[in-house]
């Protein structure tokens, strides 16, 4: 029958990684920063807007005037990324903001 060994302990250090230090922390920021592509972020906001517009536009949270906000800013964006992202992302961006816009107008009915 196989031995068992028993089980590698760890000391309370290894489960406690120091912190880095702040230089450390900042040299880390300033790298991802300088990964960071300005349309990545445009990306995201769309997102974001996107999902806020939709809240906006739920029976139980509905704020109208939010909703449009959302769709003007989603419409002055999207054209912006056409140039900067894949043909089928600036596909689904365009489908996005005409979902919205359906949903506003049904909404708004």
């Amino acid at each position: 029958m196989p031995s068992r060994s028993a089980p590698e302990t760890s000391s309370v250090a290894d489960d406690d990684p120091q912190e880095p230090s702040p230089d450390a922390l900042r040299e880390r920021l300033e790298a991802e920063l300088q990964r960071l592509k300005v349309a990545d972020v445009l990306v995201q906001t769309v997102f974001t807007i996107s999902s806020l517009g939709y809240r906006s536009l739920g029976e139980e949270t509905r704020d109208l005037d939010q909703a449009r906000v959302a769709i003007e800013a989603l419409r002055a964006l999207v054209p912006v990324l056409k140039e900067a992202v894949p043909g089928d992302l600036t596909r689904d961006l365009d489908q996005l903001v005409a979902n919205m816009q359906l949903a506003y107008a049904k909404a708004a009915a």
